[in-house]
């Protein structure tokens, strides 16, 4: 799916389908040092090698921070004013709303993994500018993910940006199934940014963890 700028609502709505087929309740922990596993998959995942960086004027993404893509993958705004609307359906239109607002943020990139062979995306999320404590933003995205449990955060700082890190799952009772899901959030002087890594399972979650990785490894604030 593409859902970039000017592209067909039946695409927009097709995604959001298949994301609402996850249903239950969230639930949040901290993880003081991380867990033996998870700093294990985190010392394992590797780092992709860089494609281009998005974030800047003049990139793909044009946002508050900046970050290398891994290669292949390709990036693109998201324009929510042209994906919202009164599209005469109200359903379409609910679910749109689902899909662009997640929590206390507006998804503002989508960095598309299937150039790379990959089934997933990596999602840039932005907030309005104030004083908003990037963990309680986390906590907010992650709690308005449906289905999402085992949430396990622990601080994140990069460069001159800090904030908070969050492993979690989310679980389909349609599907019956379980996957990984992985975010990060910082705040910067135009809002809080969230930058979230989901995939088809799990398998795919974690078969994308080095392009995740370069992207934690190079934030920076946008200059």
């Amino acid at each position: 799916m593409r859902c970039g700028v000017g592209n067909a609502w039946r695409g927009l709505a097709t995604a959001v389908l298949l994301a609402g087929l996850a249903a239950g309740c969230g639930e949040s922990g901290d993880d003081s040092g991380g867990s033996g596993t998870e700093a294990k998959a985190s010392a394992t995942a590797g780092v992709a090698a860089r494609g281009e960086s998005i974030g800047a004027a003049g990139s793909a993404c044009e946002l508050p921070v900046t970050f290398d893509i891994a290669e292949f993958w390709e990036a693109e705004a998201i324009d929510t004013a042209s994906q919202e609307g009164d599209t005469g359906n109200d359903i379409a239109d609910q679910l749109a709303d689902a899909f662009l607002h997640q929590g206390p943020v507006t998804m503002a990139c989508e960095v598309d993994a299937k150039p790379a062979g990959k089934l997933g995306f990596l999602r840039v999320w932005t907030g309005e500018p104030g004083d908003a404590d990037a963990r309680a933003v986390l906590e907010g995205f992650v709690t308005a993910e449906k289905g999402a449990s085992g949430a396990k955060y622990r601080p994140f700082k990069s460069g001159s940006l800090s904030g908070a890190e969050v492993e979690y799952t989310t679980t389909s009772e349609l599907l019956e199934e379980t996957k990984k899901e992985r975010a990060l959030a910082v705040s910067t002087p135009d809002g809080p940014v969230v930058v979230h890594l989901g995939g088809m399972d799990t398998e795919e979650h974690e078969a994308m963890l080095p392009a995740y990785e370069l992207a934690r490894r190079t934030l920076k604030a946008t200059t």
